[in-house]
């Protein structure tokens, strides 16, 4: 039996694989709603016969955003345009969709990808001022954030509160708490980032507090028989940055709060940044989470082989694996893996047709 295939809890909510899809920005939100691409894009993944979808970055305010094309949850507006993508997919498929909630911080209030993705200036058409635990800008050639002041940090912990709630009357089975790549939680982790001297600076302690406040006032404003969990990049790969011995104690205090899983992830807080890339090269800092907390976790980061995928989970390096490109490249990798290993999927009845000679039992009706 594929281990990969084997069921897995977050929480209370089962999953029938071990097969995440990652999280992965679109950037062709009209501010913030959901349109047609994304009836499209979540529309296929939806029928990939993973375990379970996550959706993009979603702000939880316009500033929060990455660039104007990001999909948000602030407005009755976003609510009604992803409440319809949302009412289609269950409709069709199974699959139990979480969503990840994220603030930019200082990388937001820029181009979309296939623009450069620069900065956009706050008085140039298009652009904000971005706000960051301190007065740092990310690139040298970026605007300086605005430090966030006691009435900054309320009104952030508040706007993941009242997304957080918005997830909920859509019907979210899960949420993912973006902590990673450089993003505005990731930013308070970091020393990199965080240069401030009060509560929320210095220590590791002060500089996991924000993170950490934002994690209990989320998970209060969800159902709690639904999982929350938090998406962390396990080292800054700067010297003196963010790094997986803080990792680690971050998800210890986040397992004493009910955390229901870690997602771990790598870099992204600084263009200085060296990765070392290579097939799994994140599994590591997934294997040491688990080891020393106990959570789930979650790997991700050039995993694109059903093999590679199954030996990760089977040699118990991570609880799951999550694919972001590698999904895009092939919408039905699930299905491919589960024909390599073993496995069954769910496929709708109108696909069941498509089932190979030989393989009898690759499918289950979804």
């Amino acid at each position: 039996m594929s281990r990969l295939f084997e069921p897995l809890r977050l929480g209370e909510l089962r999953l029938a694989n071990r097969i995440i899809i990652a999280p992965m920005c679109q950037y062709s939100a009209e501010d913030g709603s959901a349109g047609d691409w994304h009836m499209i894009h979540l529309g296929q993944l939806a029928l990939s016969g993973a375990g379970l979808l996550i959706l993009e970055a979603t702000a939880v305010s316009p500033e929060a955003r990455i660039s104007p094309g990001d999909l948000g949850l602030y407005s009755d507006e976003n609510e009604a345009a992803l409440g319809k993508v949302l009412s289609a997919v269950r409709r069709y498929s199974p699959i139990p969709v979480a969503m990840q909630l994220g603030h930019a911080g200082r990388k937001g209030s820029c181009r979309v990808p296939w623009e450069g993705g620069v900065q956009i200036a706050p008085d140039a058409p298009g652009g904000w001022q971005t706000v960051a635990p301190s007065a740092v800008p990310h690139g040298q050639d970026d605007h300086p954030p605005h430090a966030l002041n006691r009435h900054g940090l309320d009104k952030v912990r508040d706007d993941f509160v009242a997304t957080a709630r918005r997830a909920a009357r859509l019907g979210m089975d899960g949420l993912e708490i973006h902590g990673a790549h450089g993003y505005l939680l990731h930013q308070f982790l970091s020393p990199i980032a965080n240069h401030r001297t009060d509560e929320y600076g210095g220590s590791l302690e002060n500089r996991m507090r924000f993170p950490l406040e934002v994690h209990d006032a989320v998970r209060a404003a969800f159902p709690a028989d639904k999982p929350v969990w938090m998406r962390i990049s396990a080292t800054d790969w700067v010297p003196d940055g963010w790094d997986i011995e803080g990792t680690v104690a971050l998800s210890h205090a986040l397992k004493a709060r009910g955390c229901a899983a870690i997602h771990v992830t790598t870099g992204g807080v600084s263009p200085a940044q060296a990765i070392t890339l290579a097939p799994g090269y994140q599994v590591p800092y997934a294997q040491r989470v688990k080891a020393e907390v106990g959570l789930p976790t979650i790997a991700v980061g050039l995993i694109t082989e059903p093999g590679q995928a199954e030996a990760i989970v089977a040699q118990g390096e991570a609880d799951a694996v999550s694919l972001a490109r590698a999904m895009l490249y092939d919408p039905r990798w699930p299905w491919h893996a589960a024909a390599a290993l073993g496995g069954q999927v769910p496929a709708p009845k109108q696909y069941l047709r498509s089932q190979p000679h030989g393989l009898k039992d690759l499918f289950t009706s979804a």
